[in-house]
């Protein structure tokens, strides 16, 4: 087993804000929805999803290099899945939580989802 470093409470604070940003992108999260149902192809994912090839290959790369998604090539198709089995209760938990205080995340002014092409 391989021994995970001590982290101070400001690199594990800072850590997970890299984590919730990986999460925070609607094309990412669109597409670690779509692997919540289990492994795809990439023109899977596209059709689940609804955003372009090229999009998707892009954020899929950004999620690999995250180490939240996998690719696992099987004869001549290669299929991408959730890293690990945690992003799903993960994300099931956020939809739990959202359930629950979805009228004020979403009156919240400061939680504004910027527009496309804004920080």
């Amino acid at each position: 087993m391989i021994a995970k470093p001590q982290l101070t409470k400001t690199e594990a604070t800072d850590l997970k804000v890299k984590l919730f940003r990986g999460f925070s992108d609607s094309s990412r999260l669109s597409i670690l929805n779509a692997l919540r149902e289990g492994p795809k192809k990439v023109n899977e994912i596209v059709t689940a999803t609804g955003l372009t090839q090229s999009n998707v290959s892009n954020h899929l790369s950004c999620l690999r290099c995250c180490d939240l998604v996998v690719r696992q090539q099987q004869g001549r198709f290669v299929y991408y899945q959730l890293s690990d089995v945690r992003i799903t209760k993960f994300l099931d938990l956020a939809d739990e939580l959202i359930a629950d205080v979805a009228l004020g995340v979403d009156s919240c002014p400061r939680y504004d989802v910027p527009r496309e092409g804004t920080f």
